[in-house]
């Protein structure tokens, strides 16, 4: 996985976290479930990453 795939993983995972919270904080579900769905999207994406990755070795 290159360094520039995990970054953009990781960063719409953390995203999705920030989202979460706010949408919480503020009684939003749309922004809550947003949020949720953004971390699924990046912790998918890193695992196909790593699946790859595996194979490649």
């Amino acid at each position: 996985m290159s360094a520039l795939d995990k970054a953009k993983n990781k960063a719409e995972e953390v995203g999705g976290i920030a989202k979460e919270h706010a949408g919480e904080a503020t009684g939003d579900d749309s922004l809550r479930a947003e949020g949720e769905t953004d971390q699924a999207k990046g912790n998918l994406k890193q695992a196909g990453e790593k699946v790859k990755d595996a194979f490649k070795d």
